[in-house]
């Protein structure tokens, strides 16, 4: 049983055809899905797929490009609507200095925002970073010195020393599809260090679809590609890989139930 741990069912992309992809994604033995909230705006459209259909969860929060233009949502706003039970993870939140679509101050505000209803709640974080090591480190290593968080650097690209200093206040790292490309020997060098009880995997579909399904649109069916390269770089057997990264998100997400 695999667990796509982020991906955003609710984008247009599978406006017209997301029955088939749940299908897609129940025959390569995807039974849990994560799909993630971008926009606080468009929660309701994400809660309503995650009520409707069995097995998939939800997250509240604000992708760090939209920061501000949801600037003015406060966090007993976003602690209100964590009170459904779908709702497993806050974000994705974080920074990304690569594209700059909201400006680096309001991307931190609603950073550590996102941080003070993780602490509240206590549903683990959900990070988005991009060009941002530096302030990103900075920002975790400060804030869990005040009050313990959990949660997890999604899509990881980064460097190691992120990496390193997330895993060193138990956050987990996430690898989607990109670690299959031929260009990522950085990626895959990271994951060979990360201990396997802290990787969790992701499509971020639709999104970064894995080789050999590059450049077409991404689904969670695609998972298995992602699983199959961890495997090989743990030299560990796929279905142990399965196992531990399924275990790994239950153990991180507990709000989340099958």
């Amino acid at each position: 049983m695999i667990i796509d741990t982020h991906c955003h069912l609710d984008f247009k992309d599978f406006k017209e055809d997301l029955d088939t992809v749940l299908l897609n994604a129940k025959n390569n033995n995807i039974h849990g899905m994560q799909t993630i909230c971008t926009k606080i705006s468009e929660f309701p459209n994400i809660l309503q797929i995650a009520k409707k259909h069995e097995n998939i969860w939800c997250s509240i929060g604000t992708h760090p490009h939209n920061a501000n233009e949801e600037n003015n949502i406060s966090k007993e706003d976003i602690i209100k609507l964590c009170m459904n039970d779908q709702v497993i993870g806050i974000g994705e939140t974080g920074l990304d200095y690569y594209y700059e679509n909201s400006n680096k101050k309001n991307q931190i505000n609603s950073f550590l925002k996102h941080i003070d209803v993780a602490r509240e709640t206590n549903l683990p974080l959900i990070i988005h970073a991009r060009d941002a090591d530096k302030d990103i480190i900075e920002i975790l290593t400060q804030e869990y010195k005040k009050r313990p968080f959990t949660g997890v650097i999604h899509c990881f690209t980064a460097s190691y020393e992120l990496a390193e200093a997330a895993l060193s206040i138990g956050f987990y790292i996430s690898f989607s599809g990109i670690i299959t490309f031929k260009n990522a020997e950085d990626i895959r060098k990271s994951c060979k260090k990360i201990p396997i009880n802290r990787i969790l995997v992701e499509t971020d579909a639709p999104f970064l679809a894995p080789v050999p399904f590059r450049g077409k649109r991404n689904e969670p069916s695609y998972i298995t590609e992602t699983i199959k390269k961890i495997s090989d770089i743990k030299k560990i057997s796929i279905q142990e890989a399965t196992e531990i990264t399924t275990n790994n998100f239950f153990h991180l997400f507990t709000r989340a139930k099958l």
